[in-house]
């Protein structure tokens, strides 16, 4: 991604406000595809996919590391990312025999 030169620092909080809209419609994202995999899904453990977690987050650890961002920071916002949405997964996998 291409980092712009920013002038001001009026210009600065533009470009950090779009990446943060950026960022929320990214996690929206990653949420649907979160409730549509319930759907494959045959049990919590199933959901809770322990294996799918720690590949996910050594991934973003090297990830970060290639960016140059500390990879704990990363690693712990992918943590609580993930156990919201395992949590909100789970309830879907519950609700889906409902209908």
């Amino acid at each position: 991604m291409e980092i712009k030169t920013c002038h001001t620092l009026e210009e600065v909080r533009r470009e950090i406000d779009a990446l943060d809209t950026q960022i929320v419609e990214l996690i929206a994202a990653r949420n649907r595809y979160i409730h549509q995999a319930a759907g494959f899904k045959n049990s919590i453990d199933e959901v809770k996919a322990e294996d799918r977690v720690d590949f996910v987050l050594q991934k973003v650890r090297h990830q970060a590391l290639s960016q140059g961002l500390n990879p704990n920071l990363i690693s712990k916002l992918f943590e609580m990312m993930i156990e919201e949405m395992v949590e909100s997964e789970i309830a879907e996998f519950r609700n889906k025999d409902v209908f």
